[in-house]
């Protein structure tokens, strides 16, 4: 989503609230609770998941072993429901011509560093820059090249850009800042 007129463009970025991310989080939570609760009943002796039979899982060594990766999955679920929470990744991108300003804002995680705000006068930005990895996982990824400061992402590398799109947004970001467009 974003916004545009003749001398702004603001593009919306979306961070960690994606489908991909709530299903993952699910399955794995559900997953990891499973190896948990199978654990706990070889200790205990007793069915509290009706489909798996206490008796044929040893508390030593399966339960003890499942109950270890059911812990670290419930931190690794933890960590993307805090994510998705958060929200992280999410922000915009605001070009002002008017002013001759580029802000990129992004939200992080907690702590003193949360707020992630850049700001850029429009005559350091050397070029736009796209770079593609094809392969298996093809990457293409859309990179404000700063005279000073380095490449600046921005777009997420998981983004599914086709090459017509990731090319189509990169040519309009160019012209409307006035800057060379490269390709790597």
């Amino acid at each position: 989503m974003s916004f545009r007129s003749e001398c702004i463009w603001i593009e919306l970025i979306g961070g960690s609230r994606k489908t991909s991310n709530f299903f993952w989080a699910f399955i794995l939570f559900f997953g990891s609770l499973g190896f948990v609760l199978v654990g706990i009943s070889s200790y205990l002796g007793r069915n509290l998941i009706s489909s798996f039979p206490s008796q044929q899982i040893l508390f030593f060594p399966q339960g003890i072993v499942m109950s270890f990766y059911g812990i670290a999955g419930l931190f690794i679920s933890s960590y993307l429901w805090f994510t998705i929470w958060w929200n992280v990744g999410s922000g915009y991108d605001r070009f002002d011509r008017k002013q001759g300003l580029v802000c990129i804002f992004r939200w992080g995680f907690p702590g003193k560093n949360r707020r992630i705000f850049l700001r850029f006068l429009i005559k350091d930005i050397q070029s736009i820059r796209i770079e593609v990895k094809e392969g298996v996982y093809a990457r293409r990824v859309l990179y404000m090249e700063i005279r000073g400061q380095g490449a600046i992402p921005l777009t997420h590398s998981d983004d599914n850009w086709t090459p017509r799109e990731i090319e189509q947004k990169a040519a309009e970001l160019a012209y409307f800042l006035r800057v060379p467009m490269e390709v790597f």
